[in-house]
């Protein structure tokens, strides 16, 4: 069996900077990852002035999910226009939702256009980050060197990590297994017996595109998601003079679908609006698949939304082929050549493919960031569920800034909206602490307890914890640190200022010695 999880290429970093090739270099800031945040951070810093900083990237490239995730029918099920940056709209998005290669496309034309790749070490995986209280800088150890920076800023997002189901055998399967984010395109499927292990966001998109060409597909399906129609358009030649000639049209496209979408989050903070508006989803499930056996199977017994709500024109249409079988019985072990059922059926199988999605509540890197005291990340959050203040800071943990950190995660809209907020929160605090000469900031425990005290309490009710389902926005105590469950209009108001009354902050007083007090 080959690799389940094949690492990112990588590729050498420039011989001064590697182990042993001179002095650590200190940074003003350090970036983790080269996706919608890591980009978008760097170029923040860049417009504002600030060029003492590095963005280190495992991989050879930049695009983060959007050049991981390259499995055949990768798309993006928010509009282009809003799933893009504010300040570098592309007016020439080829149709409403971006696909793979062109949001790909997108990200690597932001990073030229603005100037990063001279700030980004590529071939950089950031092994540990250990904060240092003498000096007040976390000290960085990468595959490929080591750094000093007075603010680290990650920008790894909840779907960098794929999830590898715990399934006795899987690990001495003989033909080829791998994840639909880590894809083998060596591998032919043409004639092969397939079968593919979940049946969530990326599943609906590539099994219907794979549907015909193999031989015979096993769809292995836990629980059945609740899909609605994809309302996916090639742009008009109307619509591509009006975006490309006609000033401000696009902002206005963008911010039209921006507000338009803050309905859903009204409708999803009550289950039983919800429920009525599952309607169109049940409807298309209808028209989509006559056979009445075979619908009730692909009918979840949870309201929408509860699990993240999938949109597909095709994905019914696939799995109805009489070269697929949907499995609903548990899988009970993997043979050498086989895959066998809670039932004991066996069916013989050479490849498998996992869609089973990411750790988005078990983030490996907080498994490589060392707070004040020794304490782990890992460790804190184990104790005391994944949590942070705003979304970005977490108390123990100084100058440590999470883009798409707990609880930041959107049902209804674009994570690049909260992305910029979040960007636009470390920047002001960048000035805070320029203009108070601040060594360090670090939020209060009892702030961050208070937020998501809130959090817990507007969560409490809503889908996505009473819509009697069991989604990935939970932990395995239940309780839900993904989720943002209100407008993100809120989340951009809430994070557009630091408020230092909420941080404790250190001045250096010479000699590494910090002096530490409340604003």
């Amino acid at each position: 069996m080959t690799s389940i999880l094949e690492p990112p290429a990588q590729r050498g970093a420039p011989a001064a900077e590697r182990t042993g090739g001179g002095p650590t270099r200190h940074l003003r800031v350090a970036v983790i990852g080269t996706g919608f945040s890591g980009l978008g951070m760097a170029i923040r810093l860049l417009q504002k002035g600030i060029d003492d900083f590095l963005v280190f990237e495992r991989a050879d490239e930049v695009g983060g999910t959007w050049r991981d995730n390259s499995y055949p029918g990768c798309a993006c099920d928010v509009m282009s226009h809003l799933y893009s940056f504010s300040f570098a709209q592309n007016p020439g998005w080829k149709s409403t939702f971006g696909k793979q290669a062109e949001l790909h496309s997108y990200l690597r034309d932001c990073a030229d256009r603005f100037g990063v790749r001279p700030h980004i070490r590529f071939g950089h995986e950031l092994l540990g980050a250990t904060w240092d209280e003498q000096t007040r800088c976390w000290h960085l150890q990468t595959s490929q060197g080591e750094y000093t920076a007075q603010v680290l800023v990650t920008g790894t997002g909840y779907l960098s990590e794929p999830a590898v189901p715990d399934i006795e055998g899987l690990a001495d399967f003989e033909g080829e297994v791998f994840h639909s984010s880590r894809w083998n395109h060596d591998h032919e499927l043409a004639g092969r017996r397939v079968a593919v292990i979940g049946t969530g966001a990326s599943a609906i998109q590539f099994v219907p595109k794979i549907q015909p060409e193999v031989g015979h597909l096993d769809l292995y399906q836990r629980t059945p998601p609740w899909v609605g129609p994809k309302n996916d358009k090639a742009t008009s030649a109307l619509q591509s003079f009006l975006l490309h000639k006609v000033p401000g049209y696009q902002r206005f496209r963008r911010n039209f679908n921006m507000w338009g979408r803050e309905i859903l989050a009204f409708v999803m903070a009550r289950p039983k609006v919800a429920g009525k508006m599952q309607k169109m989803a049940s409807d298309h499930l209808a028209k989509s698949v006559a056979d009445p056996e075979l619908r009730a199977k692909l009918t979840p017994d949870y309201v929408m939304a509860c699990k993240r709500l999938l949109f597909s024109n095709t994905w019914y249409p696939a799995i109805q082929q009489d070269n697929v079988e949907l499995v609903t019985d548990s899988i009970a072990r993997v043979g050498a050549k086989s895959v066998v059922s809670a039932d004991g059926t066996e069916r013989e199988v050479d490849t498998i493919i996992l869609g089973t999605g990411f750790q988005a509540t078990d983030r490996p890197v907080a498994g490589r960031i060392t707070g004040r005291g020794g304490a782990l990340l890992r460790d804190v959050w184990r104790e005391n569920g994944m949590s942070a203040h705003r979304g970005t800071t977490v108390a123990g943990f100084p100058n440590l800034f999470m883009l798409l950190g707990p609880n930041t995660t959107l049902g209804h809209s674009s994570q690049v909206v909260m992305i910029e907020a979040q960007i636009g929160y470390v920047m002001d605090t960048l000035k805070e602490m320029s203009k108070r000469n601040l060594a360090s900031v670090e939020v209060r425990s009892t702030v961050q307890s208070a937020w998501n005290e809130a959090l817990a309490a507007r969560l409490d009710g809503t889908v996505w914890n009473a819509g009697n389902c069991r989604s990935w926005y939970l932990d395995e105590h239940g309780r839900n640190p993904s989720i943002w469950p209100t407008y993100t209009w809120r989340f951009r108001r809430q994070t557009r200022r630091f408020d230092p009354h909420e941080y404790q902050l250190a001045t250096s007083v010479g000699a590494g010695r910090p002096s530490v007090h409340h604003a």
